[in-house]
C-alpha cells in the first residue's frame, strides 16, 4: 500500500474515532460507508493487525489500534505543519525568524515590539529570541544562530553579506556599591587604587568570534558572571567594582545605593550600538523589523535613560 493509501486510512481512523461511527466519519469525510470500510480493511490487511473489535453493536479500536491512531495523529499534525509552512514560505512570511538581543536592551521594551509584530503578521510565524552580551549578537547573526541582530557592539564594519543601521549611542559608568571603599576614594581614581579592587565582568557569549572584556586592568581580580543583569547586581552587593550602562542604572544613583567615580585613565564611556541583518535575507517578518528600526520616527530610545 502506498503511503497516500496509508495516510488515507490515518484520516479514517481519527473520523471513527472522533465521531463514534463509520457512518459519522463517512458523513463527514462525504464519502460513502463503504469506502470508510474498505479504508479500514485495507489497513488492517496491510499492516495484519485487527485495529476494530467487531463483536457487539459498535465497533471499537483494539489496543493496537488505539496505539496506531496515537501515532498516526502525530503524523497527521507534522503534515498539517509542513503544509501551513510551506504556504507561508509561499506567501513571503518565514515560519521562523531569529533574533539575537544584547542583553543591555530592556525586555520590555523588546516584547512590546514584538507584540505589535503579532498585530500584522501570520500567527504561524514564531519568533525565537535569545540574549546574548557583547560581541555575542553579532557572533550569533555571522555564525548563522540568529537572523537579525538587535545591539551590535562599538564602530565595526559589516562584511558585504550583512547590513546594518544605527541603533542608538549607549554611555557606560563606572561605579561601586555606597559600602563599597572606593565609595570614598578621592577622585580620579588612579589604575594603581583600581587595581586592588575586584572588578565584575560579563562574559562575552561570542562563540566564534575573539571574545572581548571592558575595563579589566592587568592583574585585577575578577568576578566573571554570564550577563549585564547579574553583573548589576554584583556591584550593587559590593562584590566588584565596574562599567554599567546609564540607563540601567539610573535608578541606582538617584537612590545613592551606587555612586559614580571617575577614573584617571577612563577610555571612552559612549559606545555606539546597531541592528544588522544579512543581506540575502528577504523574508517579510525580518524586513517588518528592518524597517521598524529604520523608521528614524518611531525609533525606540532604547538606552535613554529617562
Amino acid at each position: 500500500m502506498r503511503l497516500q493509501h496509508h495516510i488515507d486510512a490515518l484520516i479514517v481512523l481519527d473520523a471513527i474515532d472522533r465521531k463514534g461511527s463509520f457512518a459519522a466519519a463517512a458523513d463527514e469525510l462525504h464519502r460513502a460507508t463503504s469506502s470508510i470500510t474498505y479504508a479500514v480493511q485495507q489497513l488492517e490487511t496491510a499492516i495484519n493487525v485487527s485495529l476494530f473489535d467487531r463483536n457487539g453493536h459498535r465497533s471499537k479500536l483494539t489496543a493496537a489500534g488505539q496505539e496506531l491512531l496515537r501515532e498516526g495523529r502525530l503524523l497527521l499534525n507534522s503534515i498539517n505543519h509542513i503544509e501551513q509552512n510551506v504556504q507561508i514560505i509561499a506567501s513571503g512570511w518565514e515560519p521562523e525568524l531569529r533574533i539575537a538581543i544584547n542583553d543591555i536592551i530592556s525586555p520590555d521594551l523588546v516584547l512590546t515590539l514584538v507584540e505589535e509584530f503579532y498585530q500584522s503578521a501570520p500567527e504561524s510565524t514564531r519568533i525565537r529570541i535569545a540574549a546574548e552580551t557583547f560581541m555575542g549578537p553579532w557572533d550569533a547573526l555571522i555564525s548563522g544562530r540568529a537572523d537579525f541582530a538587535i545591539g551590535v557592539p562599538g564602530d565595526i564594519s559589516s562584511p558585504g553579506n550583512f547590513r546594518m543601521g544605527l541603533l542608538g549611542e549607549l554611555k557606560f559608568v563606572f561605579v561601586v556599591a555606597a559600602t563599597h571603599p572606593l565609595a570614598k576614594e578621592q577622585e580620579p581614581i588612579s589604575s594603581d587604587t583600581l587595581r586592588h579592587y575586584r572588578a565584575v565582568a560579563a562574559a562575552d557569549s561570542s562563540r566564534v568570534l575573539q571574545p572581548k572584556t571592558f575595563g579589566l586592568l592587568p592583574g585585577q581580580r575578577v568576578l566573571t558572571v554570564p550577563n549585564q543583569s547579574m553583573k548589576h547586581k554584583a556591584i550593587c552587593c559590593g562584590l566588584g567594582v565596574g562599567h554599567l550602562p546609564l540607563h540601567m542604572i539610573k535608578n541606582d544613583l538617584l537612590k545613592g545605593d551606587l555612586i559614580s567615580k571617575s577614573l584617571e585613565n577612563e577610555t571612552t564611556s559612549i559606545q555606539k550600538m546597531h541592528f544588522a541583518w544579512p543581506s540575502a535575507h528577504k523574508g517579510k517578518a525580518l524586513s517588518w523589523f528592518q524597517q521598524r528600526f529604520s523608521d528614524s520616527k518611531r525609533v525606540i530610545k532604547w538606552f535613554s535613560p529617562d
